[in-house]
């Protein structure tokens, strides 16, 4: 009778280090998920963005690396790289397009919630 006692407790023993452990990893992925910055640009043109530029001050820009662009017509999710997590959540920001052109610049908040950026021009 101990033996299947000891047998018993092990697999409880088991299956609570297990469902703390998922527990656990939950908090973390959810923490991780509404940690990070993120918005969506949509390109509402006829030329595809080439590059999405960003400013605090609104005179000089970086950049987010957005692979080979935003075809026109498309809606992409962006996330804020966590070194920014230290700067104002109003920022300028612009497109560059295929054309080499440049969209005007626009003031926006990226604190806030689902935000999402048109572009038209």
């Amino acid at each position: 009778m101990k033996k299947n006692n000891m047998k018993l407790q092990s697999k409880f023993v088991r299956m609570s280090v297990l469902t703390i452990a998922f527990v656990l990893m939950s908090f973390t992925a959810s923490y991780a998920q509404d940690s990070e910055f993120s918005f969506k640009v949509s390109n509402k043109t006829d030329t595809t963005i080439i590059k999405l530029l960003v400013s605090e001050d609104g005179k000089k820009y970086g950049y987010f690396d957005i692979g080979k662009g935003i075809a026109a017509g498309k809606t992409v999710t962006m996330v804020w790289n966590k070194s920014t997590d230290d700067e104002n959540c109003v920022q300028w920001f612009k497109a560059v397009y295929a054309d080499k052109t440049e969209s005007a610049p626009v003031k926006f908040d990226f604190c806030e919630d689902e935000l999402e950026l048109e572009f038209t021009e």
